[in-house]
């Protein structure tokens, strides 16, 4: 099994990208990694190119080029390189840091979507109270619109995906709603509520409110992606003012405050940890021939490694085709 990287992404590349490579590498014995981006730079961080294969090129997508552009006119840029590997089955699959929507438009344009999927997602894993497994949200930002058929169509891949990489038997789907209720919402969430109800094959159990995002009540929510994005962002937000705000109160107020803090520390230390997404990896854009996966541009060679497991289980789980043969039975039986 083959991973293309865009080593060029990322706020500390290549430097993270290629630790988290290695100690993969190290760990994964049927792993190969090529890794797309200036030679020079690569090696300066590499100690050892067993199983890592360098392409040299000078050209990167920066953070502030327009992602939809950038791939059309930087064609030997590392990420654009890296797709390409991907789409002619040099490799099977696609890792990067970098620019979000370059990522997207590179899976969709070049890599390509599957047949019988109308609109690829982008899925992240965000933390939740009770269970180390987190819960995976999608779409939060590849589609600003959507129809009921694709929440569908997001749901059953969210679910395939959770089985396979999570290790959950029957994964709990819910659908993104402004109230609990099977009648609540607008036309599109009525709409796909009854869809989701009748699609055989997932375990769907019903609404839920974005103030349960993570407290645990599911294993997968479904969205689109306008709302899914707005709530992401708002969630991670007040998450790190909470944090921010506590670290103030505990520490900027006086000595029995800073005493009382050494006390509860233990406690802030796994309160810390369970935001601590690392071991998720990355956000998978789902929908897609092969794996496409976006970790953080401040990722750590840490999140670089459990981003490389989560492809290496998609892999060898074979979770594309999975997706594939049950859309094909689903449409097949229409």
């Amino acid at each position: 099994m083959k991973i293309a990287v865009d080593a060029m992404g990322g706020d500390n590349a290549p430097k993270v990208i290629v630790e988290g490579i290695e100690q993969a590498r190290d760990e994964w014995k049927d792993l190969e990694f090529v890794l797309y981006g200036k030679e020079s730079e690569i090696k300066k961080y590499l100690q050892n190119d067993e199983r890592i294969k360098i392409v040299h090129t000078d050209e990167e997508i920066l953070g502030t080029d327009e992602p939809v552009r950038a791939i059309r006119t930087k064609k030997n840029a590392s990420m654009v390189l890296a797709a390409k590997s991907v789409k002619d089955g040099e490799n099977d699959a696609l890792f990067s840091l970098g620019n979000t929507g370059a990522l997207l438009a590179s899976g969709i344009f070049i890599v390509g979507r599957i047949k019988q999927v109308a609109r690829p997602a982008l899925m992240p894993t965000l933390p939740v109270t009770n269970s180390t497994n987190g819960v995976n949200m999608l779409d939060v930002g590849a589609n600003a619109e959507a129809k009921a058929s694709y929440l569908q169509q997001w749901a059953i891949m969210g679910s395939i995906y959770a089985h396979d990489v999570k290790k959950i038997d029957q994964p709990r789907i819910a659908l993104l709603n402004n109230g609990t209720e099977y009648d609540k919402g607008d036309t599109l969430h009525k709409e796909a509520y009854q869809l989701l109800k009748e699609t055989e094959g997932i375990n769907f159990i019903g609404n839920v409110e974005s103030g349960d995002i993570l407290a645990g009540v599911a294993d997968v929510i479904v969205t689109d992606g306008f709302t899914g994005n707005a709530a992401l962002k708002a969630t991670e937000g007040t998450a790190t003012i909470l944090l921010k705000q506590l670290k103030d109160a505990l520490l900027n107020n006086g000595i029995f405050t800073k005493m009382g803090a050494a006390i509860v520390s233990p406690s802030l230390k796994g309160m810390r940890k369970m935001f601590d997404t690392s071991q998720a990896g990355g956000a998978v854009l789902l929908g897609l021939k092969s794996p496409v996966i976006k970790a953080h541009g401040a990722a750590d060679s840490k999140t670089v490694y459990y981003t490389v497991k989560q492809i290496y289980d998609m892999l060898t789980n074979d979770t594309i085709n999975k997706a594939n043969k049950y859309f094909e039975k689903m449409n097949a039986e229409k």
